[in-house]
């Protein structure tokens, strides 16, 4: 086994710690961004359906 060094294990850390903070980043922009271009349109074919009571 390869052995890196106490700067090596704490280099590696912070990369992947970086990583699952940028993915959890974009999954959370994703679905703020997302979900509204699913709901807007659902929202409109209920509203020509009367789904709505306005």
């Amino acid at each position: 086994m390869e052995y890196h060094g106490t700067l090596g294990t704490i280099w590696a850390s912070f990369g992947m710690t970086a990583y699952y903070m940028a993915l959890t980043w974009i999954n959370l922009l994703l679905g703020l961004f997302l979900t509204p271009l699913f709901l807007i349109p659902l929202s409109w074919l209920r509203q020509k359906q009367g789904g709505f009571n306005n």
